[in-house]
């Protein structure tokens, strides 16, 4: 019987042509008045615009413009950014980072993702146990989860957490209060992970079940809430009461049609525009096996128009009605998950075992329901952001917001924002601080100050 002999394929290809043909990267502050434009140029392979989409987000870059074409082998990508107050990008470091992270030397996997004060990925955050948490969504719920690490004596050094349709998904990093390193006693592991399942199905009435699970992989955080709540299929909604109603400004018109000339499949959204935008759009179609090959990307006023030229990795185009409807349900939960429409609550104090449970509940003994949060821990001061409705997902009354100030206002330092919801530009509180997207520069920086 005669055998089959594959031909030989060095791993060492990929880098050598990288060598032969290094990614060119250049920031360009003096082409447009009111934006820098950063140019990447390089071979072309699976995944790329999402990576690159990712460190500029990951920044706290605003993408207002940006064209894409990666058709053969080479990748050329024009973005237009600014930074969170709208304006260029002038800072040396930040250049500086851009430039080595998307060049020659800057593999996503290995390179240089620990910018210090920002939270890049997964990467800041340390010597640290990451547990996904998915289930059912109820008032309370994450007091509670926080509550049971709390008790114990897990110390929360990061997380965040999303919910939709009724569903919420959770990546926390945990680390050992007692040597601030990870966890990796299976005992206590298990007892943790036994305690959190009971919290999470005492809430399921359903088919949908509840999941715990641990790992010490470096996924970058918002794509795996993204692929969590896919894997979920919260694209497909569900019934109840408790469903937030997202506001018109909110929902996303997208269309697919068909570019028969190019045979490519064209994806249009035009939504109202936000942060990380473009973000959740690539990021959800690379998961869902889509390649990128062009695409324009606009903003108008507080709106934004992205078009994406696509096909299957398999080469195919979308030619079902029943595939076109997918991707649209699951592009608007994409966009959805994020979208945050309300009153924001930023605290900022030092860190200490059980100040996450602390925090969520005073929230919920004062009737509020955490929609999407963030946590993070910079040296010995932990920054936490909310999003917080009423228990019935209605808007916050701002008596509740000034009664919760009163109560924790003496221990932690307390700002509260509302969230425009029909405007892109940043407005100011009473206290002079600019109401931006999900950023915790601003505050740690005062905080420290």
């Amino acid at each position: 019987m005669a055998s089959v002999c594959w031909p030989y394929f060095d791993p060492e290809y990929e880098n050598l042509s990288i060598r032969i043909n290094p990614p060119r990267v250049s920031v360009d502050n003096s082409t447009c008045h009111d934006c820098t434009l950063v140019k990447v140029d390089s071979l072309n392979k699976p995944g790329i615009l999402l990576e690159v989409v990712q460190i500029l987000s990951d920044l706290d870059l605003t993408i207002t413009k940006a064209y894409i074409s990666s058709d053969g082998g080479w990748f050329m990508d024009v973005f237009h950014v600014t930074d969170q107050q709208g304006k260029k990008i002038t800072d040396g470091k930040t250049i500086d980072y851009i430039e080595k992270a998307l060049g020659p030397k800057g593999h996503i996997k290995d390179g240089t993702k620990t910018w210090p004060g920002k939270q890049v990925g997964v990467h800041c955050v340390g010597d640290h146990t990451a547990i996904e948490l998915i289930g059912r969504d109820r008032p309370g719920l994450l007091s509670e989860i926080s509550a049971v690490l709390a008790n114990l004596r897990f110390n929360v050094a990061a997380a965040e957490v999303w919910t939709h349709n009724r569903r919420i998904a959770c990546v926390l990093y945990v680390n050992d209060d007692a040597t601030s390193r990870a966890v990796d006693d299976p005992t206590r592991l298990s007892i943790m992970e036994e305690q959190l399942k009971n919290i999470l199905s005492g809430c399921e009435d359903d088919e949908k079940v509840a999941r715990t699970s641990f790992s010490m992989g470096f996924t970058h955080v918002d794509r795996r809430l993204h692929q969590m709540f896919f894997a979920d299929r919260d694209y497909e909604g569900g019934g109840g009461t408790t469903v937030v109603d997202y506001p018109p400004s909110s929902k996303p018109k997208i269309k697919v049609e068909l570019c028969v000339d190019k045979g490519y499949s064209v994806v249009s959204v035009q939504c109202k525009d936000r942060a990380k935008l473009m973000f959740d759009i690539v990021c959800t179609l690379t998961d869902m096996q889509y390649v990128v090959f062009h695409a324009t990307i606009s903003s108008d006023g507080p709106y934004a128009s992205q078009e994406y030229y696509i096909r299957h990795m398999d080469g195919c185009i979308l030619d079902t009605e029943g595939e076109k409807e997918r991707v649209i349900k699951c592009l608007e939960a994409a966009i959805q998950r994020r979208v945050s429409e309300g009153v924001s609550l930023e605290l900022c104090a030092k860190d200490k075992v059980g100040l996450l449970s602390e925090v969520t509940r005073i929230l919920r003994e004062n009737g509020l329901s955490v929609t999407r949060a963030g946590v993070t821990t910079v040296g010995e001061q932990a920054v936490n952001v909310f999003y917080v409705r009423d228990a019935s997902g209605n808007p916050v009354d701002m008596n509740t917001i000034e009664s919760l100030r009163k109560e924790i206002g003496h221990t932690m330092m307390f700002n509260v924002k509302k969230v425009p919801s029909n405007s892109k530009a940043p407005e100011v509180t009473s206290t002079g601080w600019a109401k931006t997207s999900f950023f915790f520069g601003n505050l740690l920086e005062r905080f420290l100050a």
